[in-house]
């Protein structure tokens, strides 16, 4: 009996809310940024071949600045992202993704293609969401 189920891979329920920023701007920068693109993260650009992409969430800022009462115009991105960007490939299936995910804490990681190019984000909710919806 052969099962026709398609393979959901991280390709199929990646969403694109990402921006890229620099390490040198500034977090009051990073939030101008994240609302005008309605984005859940910033991928912190390379600076480069050699280097790593990093990221910033929102809970980055909430708390490595909020919490800490640091000035957002006064504490640049690098000093708060992650680095480097723990990252999944295109073709992955989602099932993989999600025991990544649990295996090493995140909640989101930005989706990188063979060419080193951020092709766009997954989260938890795109897996369960899109991926258990329509797999």
């Amino acid at each position: 009996m052969s099962d026709n189920k398609t393979i959901m891979r991280v390709r199929h329920v990646m969403h694109s809310r990402f921006c890229h920023i620099d390490g040198l701007a500034t977090v009051d920068q990073a939030l101008d940024l994240l609302g005008k693109e309605d984005a859940l993260a910033l991928i912190v650009d390379k600076r480069d071949d050699d280097d790593e992409y990093g990221i910033v969430l929102l809970s980055d800022i909430a708390k490595k600045v909020l919490a800490v009462d640091r000035a957002p115009e006064r504490t640049n991105v690098y000093e708060i992202m992650s680095k480097p960007a723990l990252g999944v490939h295109p073709d992955m299936q989602v099932r993989y993704c999600a025991r990544l995910f649990n295996a090493f804490g995140l909640t989101l990681a930005p989706v990188i293609d063979a060419a080193d190019e951020v092709l766009g984000m997954v989260s938890y909710d795109d897996l369960v969401l899109r991926g258990l919806a329509n797999g």
